[in-house]
């Protein structure tokens, strides 16, 4: 709706609309003031298949190499406990440069930023393949993880710039049933491709959708320019030394190891952190992005992102010990159990999506999360009391739906409520959540697992209690 025209230099006349009016930070960035209304079709078309095939393959190898392990392990001659590294080089860089390339993203572009990382990406993938030793594969893997992040890190960003605003609820609901789908997908593809050759395909099966992503992303993406000029490397190096230093000293803890590495992790980590807060906050744009926490819905939402992923992450690590070993059913079957789950979360996702925006997205979330919370118990209660496996089946497949109700809507919050020139800090932000809750979630199925044993239902128990926290904060965002 138009409401003046103001008169610049030279004499032309600029239609103002009301989404000029800014304040804070966003009126500090007038190339981004009044955006135009997400890409055009078919171009729209073109650029969702190009970001959501990078996004995939990102999310695909953070589980495709956890199949192959046993494999990698017997083909480099190295004990399986240290064939972990491959898993780990890569998670520890996406956790530890999320927020950076985040920040990045803002500095120089959100579309250069992902560009970027797919490169890397596709350039890793193809080092992992010829890697001749575990040493060159873990640091491989640590550089795949790093164009991982930086995809990760502004895909939500991207996704803004991407939709129109009246259709980005729905977009984000897209976006959740793409994730959730190829997370489901990752050890079915892995297996596929270990029946046809060795693991090395499992890296370079990337290289030719890597780029066809590419091309699609540089031919048809939104460009997006710089929102400011600041970007602060001993932050981002703090925020590494942070995350990355807590995750190995958790990693330590969760083995029972009480060591002097354990130790001196904790120390370098807690330092970092302190170090970092003292640094950013009071700042206009922080790394740490305390004005985005300041508003309360986000706040709210990033809580029940959190502990919601927590919840279903503790399920589903605990939950094939369980049916292994209490009911002695084989990977295969229990796969067939959990299936449900991704399907019906990839079913609703985009359903929740089309009504993100309405007064009663709040509500609906935390029934979804109470609707997972009370399947995380019966899940419990049919193992204990020996009913027939296939509820346990229609239970997942209804976790799913719970989940489906609030994963979407919440995204949006995150995505949607702060400025738009803080879209890139957003989009760190929620990704963040999402690992630190996973993280977590693991991290609480293997105590239970150790001390409570692998026939104990504990971590659905508390997986139940998690999903009924984020049930609160959702419904007070």
């Amino acid at each position: 709706m138009l409401v003046r025209r103001d008169r610049p230099a030279g004499g032309i006349r600029r239609p103002v609309r009301m989404s000029d009016r800014t304040s804070g930070a966003a009126a500090k960035a007038p190339a981004l003031s009044a955006p135009p209304d997400g890409l055009p079709q078919p171009r729209r078309t073109w650029a969702l298949i190009g970001l959501w095939t990078g996004m995939s393959m990102s999310v695909i190898d953070s589980s495709i190499a956890n199949i192959a392990l046993p494999t990698i392990a017997r083909d480099l001659a190295v004990p399986a406990a240290t064939a972990t590294w491959v898993v780990t080089a890569y998670q520890i860089a996406i956790v530890m440069t999320l927020l950076p390339v985040a920040a990045l993203g803002e500095r120089i572009g959100y579309g250069r930023v992902y560009l970027g990382g797919l490169v890397l990406f596709v350039l890793m993938s193809a080092a992992c393949a010829f890697a001749p030793s575990l040493e060159a594969l873990a640091v491989f893997r640590f550089g795949q993880g790093l164009g991982g992040a930086a995809m990760m890190g502004v895909n939500g960003a991207q996704m803004r710039h991407t939709w129109p605003a009246d259709m980005l609820g729905r977009g984000i609901g897209y976006n959740a049933m793409i994730v959730s789908c190829t997370a489901a997908a990752g050890p079915a593809i892995a297996g596929l491709v270990l029946s046809l050759g060795n693991w090395h395909w499992l890296f370079l099966i990337n290289i030719p959708i890597g780029i066809l992503a590419l091309l699609l992303v540089m031919r048809f993406g939104p460009r997006t320019p710089s929102v400011t000029k600041q970007f602060d490397w001993p932050d981002a190096l703090l925020n590494a030394f942070m995350f990355g230093a807590l995750f190995l000293a958790a990693s330590e803890a969760v083995h029972g190891r009480f060591s002097l590495w354990l130790l001196s992790m904790s120390a370098i980590g807690l330092g970092a952190g302190i170090w970092l807060v003292r640094r950013v906050r009071g700042r206009p744009r922080p790394l740490i992005p305390f004005d985005l926490l300041a508003i309360a819905r986000m706040r709210f939402a990033y809580g029940a992102s959190i502990c919601g992923f927590a919840a279903q992450m503790g399920m589903l690590v605990s939950l094939p010990f369980l049916l292994e070993r209490e009911r002695g059913l084989d990977a295969a079957q229990v796969g067939l159990l959990i299936l449900p789950l991704p399907i019906a979360l990839g079913i609703v996702s985009p359903i929740a999506g089309h009504f993100a925006d309405r007064p009663w997205a709040g509500r609906m979330s935390a029934l979804g999360l109470l609707l997972q919370a009370l399947m995380l118990a019966a899940i419990a209660l049919l193992l204990h009391a020996g009913q027939p496996v296939w509820l346990v089946g229609l239970a997942m497949a209804l976790s799913g739906l719970g989940f489906g109700l609030f994963q979407s809507p919440n995204n949006n919050v995150m995505l949607r409520t702060g400025p738009l020139d803080r879209a890139g800090a957003a989009a760190g932000m929620q990704a963040q959540c999402r690992l630190i809750g996973q993280t977590a979630g693991a991290l609480v199925s293997a105590v239970c697992l150790r001390f409570a044993g692998e026939t104990s239902t504990m971590t659905l128990w508390i997986s139940a209690g998690l999903a009924c926290c984020a049930a609160m904060l959702a419904r007070r965002r």
